[in-house]
Formats: C-alpha cells, sequence, structure tokens
C-alpha cells in the first residue's frame, strides 16, 4: 500500500480514537451552559443551595470525594452521603466533578509539617505516597467508580497536589505515583469512566513535566488546572498559560491523547476589601467562562458557590456568588443572565477588532440564530464591526447581542 495512503488511513484511525474518547469521557461541548459549574462545600442536605446552583443555570459542581470519610474501616466502603449528593444532582440536571483526596491514618503515618497558615508546627497524617497507602487509594477510587458507574460523574485525582494538601510537603513524584497507579485502577474497574488530573494550584511547570514523563496522560480523558491570579489579572490572561499547557501535553502524550481537553477545575476571584469589587467580581464571573471557551477549555468551575463567611477583610470568605446567608451577589446575578440569554448557544469563533483589549465572540444555536457577547479589558468605548455589520458599545461586563440573520 501506498506510504501516503498508509499515513492517511492511520491519521483518520488516530482521529476516531479521539472522538470515541471524548464521547466516552463525556467532556461537555462547547455549547452554554453545559460546561458551567461552581465548587461547594457539602454532600447531604442544603437542597435549597441545589434549587439556587440549578436556577442559575450552572451545569456541574465540583465536592471534595474524602478517602477517609468513605472507607471508614480498611476495605469497607461507605457511599450514603455522596449517594444522597448524587441523587439530588441528578434531579435537577447537575453533573458531579468528584475530587479523589486526600489522607487516610489507618494507611499512612503520622509526619511533621508546617501549618500553611499559621506557619507552626503540626503533626498530621502524610498523604498517599507508600506503595500501601496508594494501592488503597487506588482500590477506593476504583470502587467508588464501579459503584457510580453510569451517573456522568468526572473524577479528579487528587486537589491541588502542588501546594499545602500535600502532607507533609508537595512532592511531584509522589503525586505522580498516585495518579498513575489510581487512573489505571479507575480504568480497569470502569473502562468509561471519566478521569481528569492534576487539579494544579496555578501552572506549575515543573510540576507538570514530571507527572506527564510518568506516563499518566494515557490513562486521563483531560488535565485539570486551577488558573488562579492576582486581582489585577483578569480572566482574559489565562490564555497563554492554557496555550503553554497544550504544547506540553502534545509533547508528552501518546496517540490518540495529543489533544486532550483543559477543564478549568477551580477559580474565582475574591471580593474582599484587598480583591476585587462586587461589580469587578460579577463581570470577572462570566468573562472567565466566555475567554475559557475561547481558548479551547469547555469547563469552568467558579470557586465558590457562596461566601465561607461574613468578615470582609478575609480572603477566603468572599469568592461566593452568593453570601453565607444565601442572599445573591451581583457574580450570582450575572451568571443567570448569561446562561439564560446564551442557553443553548455553541462557541463559533472571535470575531476581529482593532485592538486586543476587544473582544466580540460569536454564538451560534442549533436553529442558526446567533449571538454576540462583547467586552473590553480597557476603557468603555464604542465599535464599528464589519462582519457582521454593527455597532457595539464595550465595557467590563460582556454584553450579548442577537445578530439579524
Amino acid at each position: 500500500m501506498n506510504l501516503k495512503i498508509c499515513k492517511f488511513i492511520s491519521a483518520i484511525a488516530a482521529s476516531a480514537l479521539l472522538i470515541c474518547s471524548h464521547v466516552r469521557a463525556q467532556i461537555p461541548q462547547p455549547i452554554i451552559p453545559e460546561g458551567v459549574g461552581v465548587n461547594i462545600h457539602f454532600a447531604t442536605g442544603q437542597t435549597e443551595d441545589l434549587d439556587l446552583i440549578a436556577a442559575a443555570g450552572f451545569k456541574f459542581v465540583r465536592m471534595d470525594f474524602t478517602w477517609e470519610v468513605t472507607e471508614p474501616k480498611k476495605g469497607q466502603y461507605n457511599w450514603k452521603d455522596y449517594d444522597e449528593l448524587t441523587a439530588n444532582l441528578d434531579q435537577r440536571g447537575i453533573r458531579a466533578i468528584y475530587i479523589l483526596d486526600y489522607i487516610h491514618p489507618a494507611y499512612e503515618q503520622t509526619v511533621d509539617a508546617t501549618h500553611p497558615i499559621t506557619h507552626q508546627p503540626e503533626h498530621i497524617t502524610a498523604s498517599p505516597r507508600h506503595s500501601e497507602s496508594i494501592a488503597a487509594f487506588a482500590r477506593w477510587a476504583a470502587a467508588a467508580a464501579k459503584h457510580y458507574h453510569g451517573r456522568h460523574i468526572i473524577w479528579e485525582i487528587y486537589n491541588e497536589p502542588n501546594g499545602f494538601f500535600w502532607k507533609p510537603k508537595p512532592d511531584a513524584h509522589e503525586y505522580a505515583a498516585l495518579a498513575l497507579a489510581t487512573a489505571k485502577a479507575i480504568r480497569q474497574s470502569d473502562p468509561d469512566a471519566t478521569i481528569v488530573a492534576p487539579a494544579l494550584a496555578g501552572f506549575e511547570w515543573p510540576f507538570f513535566e514530571t507527572l506527564f514523563q510518568s506516563g499518566v496522560l494515557e490513562y486521563l480523558d483531560a488535565v485539570s488546572v486551577h488558573p488562579y491570579r492576582a486581582p489585577q489579572m483578569p480572566p482574559e490572561t489565562a490564555g497563554s498559560d492554557y496555550k503553554k499547557l497544550r504544547d506540553l501535553i502534545a509533547q508528552y502524550a501518546p496517540e490518540p491523547k495529543k489533544h486532550l481537553p483543559i477543564l478549568s477545575g477551580e477559580w474565582g476571584y475574591a471580593s474582599d476589601t484587598h480583591g476585587v469589587s462586587l461589580e469587578t467580581q460579577a463581570a470577572f464571573a462570566v468573562r472567565q467562562q466566555l475567554s475559557n471557551l475561547l481558548s479551547g477549555v469547555p469547563l469552568s468551575i467558579w470557586y465558590d458557590w457562596k461566601n465561607d463567611g461574613a468578615d470582609p477583610g478575609n480572603n477566603e470568605n468572599n469568592f461566593g456568588t452568593m453570601d453565607q446567608n444565601l442572599k445573591p451577589k451581583p457574580a450570582y446575578t450575572a451568571l443567570q443572565n448569561m446562561t439564560r440569554e446564551l442557553k443553548g448557544y455553541k462557541f463559533q469563533r472571535r470575531l476581529e477588532l482593532p485592538h486586543r483589549d476587544e473582544y466580540a465572540i460569536v454564538f451560534k444555536n442549533s436553529q442558526g440564530d446567533r449571538k454576540i457577547a462583547a467586552w473590553t479589558t480597557g476603557a468603555s468605548h464604542d465599535v464599528e464591526v464589519a462582519n457582521p455589520k454593527i455597532s457595539l458599545h464595550l465595557n467590563a461586563t460582556p454584553k450579548f447581542i442577537a445578530v439579524k440573520k
């Protein structure tokens, strides 16, 4: 057979495998609101929260799936709390990203560490980093995936292992060993499971490279990252980091995994006194979703669902779309407006405008209707668009404009 024909057939086969992998993995399409999500911190009860989450148009929640809680005794699993949460989500048309985390005193020893906030010495159970604990974590994760087979859950292996969540201190090689063993075990237990990792805090390139060298990309369906940045750095600044990460994936992934999706698994801006204003938080919440789609990121989890406290000067207290009493903040209203305006609309392309700080993104629904989401990262101003011919007034808050056929 002609060599060129062989190469062509091989390329088609690789593409088909990649498509099948993504269908199996059920990574959402770039259609609003399929990839719009939010972090929560509860498993049972709080149905009012879930009703409000659904009313905002969120289609994903991300929640800790805690090892020690669900394996109270060695080899004995208790899924009760998460059965309740999963059922409550199903009733509201919401999918789950469950984070397989953290430690288990039955499998690891106590180690000396430093508390990340007080900087005082502490004694705490180590993260799973030895053969027995890694094998136990992998067995537990595989059992969870098997138990929830067919429930359309995305399984994420650990949370921010490059930060203080990995005890006693971050270690890329230790995490890589855990991730590889866990991904293999889940894939064997449920070949149709959707598996993502590593949920890094920021774009820590040496950590990514060490992980990718382990061969784990062969077993993943997407690479997750938390693109947090300073308050003065708007969501659009993540674009270059996504590109660099995509190039790194292509460098280390086997065929046909060289184009694995990137997921924005956790990212928000706090409205504390040292953070952003409530209005800016609202604008950034919407722009995070839109600019991520522009960068080819199909799923974006906003952190957080509601404020963790009432202290206006505390960063961790003010990431929510709601206050701690479930009173909507402007971010909630803005995200709800976006999901309503663009419901069923699929990302198409970015229009060419005179300046780089001007954004106009075209969305199209199944009926052929088009809408433009438009904003600027600079000062408010007017701009004329040539195709389609339309006048826009741009400011920091995205507007949604229907385009005549």
